[in-house]
C-alpha cells in the first residue's frame, strides 16, 4: 500500500489532474470570495455550474459553436445568479435558504431541459470540435513532470490562473475592491460615504455567476465532453469548503482548492487489491468536512455576510 502511494504520488499524471480539478474548483470559489466579500452569502455555486454545464452543452451542439457554448454557460448561469441577489437582497430573505432553493431548481430544471431536448435518450457526448481544446505550448511542453504538469492543460486552467491574479488585485488594490469589501464590512458606512450597497452586491453576485457558469462550461465542454444529470455532483459545495479554508482570500482559496484537487486526483489512482473504491470516492468529502469541522471556527467571515441590508438602520 506504501509502495503503491509513492508511485502515485511521484506521478505527473497525479498533480497534472491535481491541477485540473483545482481550476474547477477555483473558479466557483472565487465567484464565492467575491460575492460573500459583499455581504452576500452564495452556497447557490453548485446550482449555477450546474445551469452552466447544460446551457454550455445545449448552446454549443445548437450552433455548433464551443465558444458560444461557454458564453451559454456564462450567461445562463449570470441569470439565475441573479435570481439570488434578488431574492437576497430587495426581498431581503433568507439566503441560505434561497442558495439551497436554487441548487434544487437548477437540478429540476436542467434534467427537464435535457429531457425535452433529446427524448430522455440522454445527451451524446461532443465531438472533439465542440470540446474546449488542451493547450501544449510546443517544446516547452516536453519538459519532464514540468511539461505535462503545468503546460498541457485544458484552456480554462490558465483563464482561470488569470482570473485569480486579477480577483487578489481588484480585491486588495483598486477603489473598487475596497468598496467591495466596505459594503460587506460596514454596508452602512459605505453608504454614508456615497457607495451603492445593493448596485455593489447585485454586481458580485453576478460575478460569481459567471465565474460558476465559465466552472460549468470547463467540466462539460472540457473535462467530460458531455452533459450528465447532476454531474456537478456537490463540485459547487466543496468550492464553499474551499473558500471558508482559504479564509474568503483568493490566494488562500488557491491553496484549499489544490488540497481538495489532490484528493479528488487521488481517487482514481490508489484502487488497488484490498482497496475499497467506495470509500475512496469519500476522500474529497472527507477532506472537506475536516476542513469545515476544524477551520470553521477559527476563520472570520465579512462582517455583514448574510445580513440583509437595511438602510438608514444601524
Amino acid at each position: 500500500m506504501l509502495g503503491l502511494i509513492l508511485s502515485v504520488l511521484r506521478s505527473s499524471d497525479l498533480w497534472a489532474a491535481t491541477l485540473q480539478f483545482a481550476a474547477l474548483l477555483l473558479l466557483p470559489a472565487l465567484g464565492g470570495v467575491i460575492s460573500e466579500r459583499s455581504g452576500i452569502t452564495n452556497i447557490a455555486m453548485e446550482g449555477m455550474m450546474l445551469t452552466g454545464a447544460c446551457a454550455g452543452v445545449m448552446v454549443a451542439r445548437a450552433t455548433n459553436n464551443v465558444l458560444l457554448g461557454v458564453v451559454g454557460a456564462i450567461v445562463a448561469a449570470t441569470l439565475i445568479s441573479l435570481i439570488h441577489a434578488l431574492v437576497s437582497i430587495n426581498f431581503k430573505a433568507n439566503q441560505v435558504v434561497s442558495g439551497i432553493a436554487i441548487n434544487l431548481f437548477a437540478l429540476g430544471l436542467t434534467n427537464y431541459i435535457v429531457f425535452i431536448q433529446t427524448a430522455g435518450q440522454g445527451v451524446p457526448s461532443l465531438n472533439d470540435s465542440l470540446r474546449l481544446p488542451q493547450v501544449s505550448l510546443g517544446p516547452l511542453s516536453n519538459i519532464p513532470f514540468i511539461g505535462p504538469v503545468f503546460l498541457q492543460q485544458n484552456i480554462i486552467f490558465y483563464v482561470a490562473v488569470v482570473i485569480l491574479f486579477a480577483t487578489q488585485f481588484l480585491l486588495f488594490h483598486t477603489n473598487f475592491g475596497l468598496r467591495i469589501r466596505a459594503v460587506g464590512e460596514h454596508p452602512h458606512a459605505a453608504d454614508t460615504a456615497g457607495v451603492n450597497v445593493r448596485l455593489m452586491r447585485y454586481i458580485c453576485v453576478g460575478a460569481s455567476g459567471a465565474f460558476a457558469g465559465l466552472a460549468g462550461a470547463y467540466l462539460s465542454l472540457g473535462i467530460a465532453g458531455v452533459f450528465t444529470s447532476n454531474m456537478t455532483a456537490g463540485t459547487g459545495f466543496i468550492a464553499l469548503a474551499a473558500m471558508i479554508f482559504g479564509k474568503w482570500t483568493p490566494w488562500g482559496t488557491a491553496g484549499a482548492c489544490i488540497v481538495f484537487g489532490l484528493g479528488e486526483a487521488l481517487v482514481s489512482r490508489l484502487q488497488g487489491p484490498g482497496i475499497d473504491p467506495n470509500l475512496l470516492s469519500t476522500l474529497p468529502y472527507i477532506l472537506t468536512l475536516f476542513a469545515l469541522v476544524g477551520l470553521v471556527g477559527r476563520t472570520i467571515p465579512p462582517a455583514a455576510d448574510g445580513v440583509p441590508y437595511e438602510p438608514g438602520t444601524e
